[in-house]
């Protein structure tokens, strides 16, 4: 029996609920503007990265 193990996806802090993600360079995806919802995380659709609001960070409100 094979067993495969993949890395848990990468854990980004920001201070903002507006991201941007171009699968960490060097050829890794197209870059992608994300915006973080209710729960105040967002995941990348091509590399899973996950984003999440620093502690203490207030949520952008509005436009």
């Amino acid at each position: 029996m094979t067993v495969t193990t993949t890395d848990a996806p990468e854990i980004v802090q920001s201070d903002s609920t507006k991201v941007i993600c171009d699968g960490n360079g060097l050829g890794g995806h197209p870059k992608v503007y994300l915006t973080m919802g209710a729960g105040h995380s967002v995941d990348c659709p091509y590399c899973d990265r996950r984003f999440v609001l620093k502690p203490g960070a207030k949520a952008a409100s509005g436009h």
